[in-house]
């Protein structure tokens, strides 16, 4: 399958200060066809392969600069926009799932020819599929690393008994993403970027982000984690400690099912955007 340059738009801009963005550091967006149905994705980089999955509401875009770092370590990243985000067409009904998803981000690796296992960076929702791809596929990776992930499915709401995250209401868990962006000290820096991202999602399809985030509140992922621990495959669990959005108990509960303390970084849920430099340090050590 040919992919083709995106045209008509300008992801580099706002970037022109950074040091990272230099012409061999940058992702060339692309677009291709997965089981018919138009996919959008970033490319860049040689070496060691590299799969990036973006979370919730967002896209491949918003994190261009913490792309750019994995590009700078040496890494061959593919960053494809999931079913629902950034242009990318829906996944048809009855293959909305966290099953779905990793099926269709099966066909995407086939079809960009990556023919290696890679190691898999998901954030947020896309934690949850990096879970499942390599539950469901294990060919395709040779280790995860997840960032602020769902699938821990443990909340405990102001200080009482840890439950299931599907118990916590809708509204509570979308109250706190604009709280989690506003408590950000680059908040000059990174909230262009979210609305550059996330405003057009919610235009474009706002039934499928309400959708999507349902199926991450509900997602127990943990007898895949354990299922992954008995294989051996590394596993690497990261997360912020100012987190509201996936509180420590469902952190907790993705280290106890890989049987690993994790790491715990200083930020909130979306930390690798506001200091991509610190994200770049921390994947300099998986």
């Amino acid at each position: 399958m040919v992919s083709t340059p995106q045209t008509g738009q300008n992801p580099h801009e706002g970037d022109r200060h950074d040091p990272a963005d230099r012409s061999d550091h940058r992702l060339v967006w692309k677009r291709t066809t997965v089981e018919g149905r138009l996919a959008l994705y970033g490319e860049a980089g040689e070496g060691l392969p590299v799969v990036f999955l973006h979370g919730w509401g967002l896209g491949q875009h918003a994190y261009r600069r913490p792309l750019k770092r994995l590009v700078q370590l040496g890494c061959h990243v593919w960053a494809p926009a999931l079913p629902g985000f950034g242009g990318t067409a829906d996944l048809p009904g009855d293959d909305f799932s966290l099953a779905g998803y990793a099926t269709w981000l099966d066909e995407f690796l086939r079809v960009v020819d990556l023919d290696e296992p890679a190691v898999v960076v998901g954030h947020s929702f896309g934690g949850g599929v990096a879970i499942k791809l390599a539950h469901d596929f294990p060919e395709r990776v040779r280790s995860l690393v997840l960032v602020n992930s769902i699938g821990g499915s443990a909340w405990a709401h102001s200080g009482s008994t840890v439950r299931s995250m599907a118990e916590r209401p809708l509204w509570d868990w979308g109250l706190h993403f604009p709280s989690d962006v506003l408590l950000i000290p680059q908040l000059a820096r990174v909230l262009p970027v979210i609305l550059q991202e996330a405003v057009p999602n919610l235009v474009r399809n706002p039934r499928a982000l309400l959708r999507v985030a349902d199926l991450a509140r509900r997602a127990d992922l943990t007898l895949e984690l354990e299922a992954l621990k008995e294989r051996r495959l590394p596993v690497v669990v990261l997360w912020g400690d100012s987190d509201r959005i996936i509180p420590k108990p469902s952190f907790d509960a993705l280290c106890r099912a890989i049987g690993s303390e994790g790491e715990v970084v200083n930020g909130n849920h979306s930390w690798l955007l506001a200091d991509p430099d610190s994200f770049g340090e921390v994947m300099t050590n998986v």
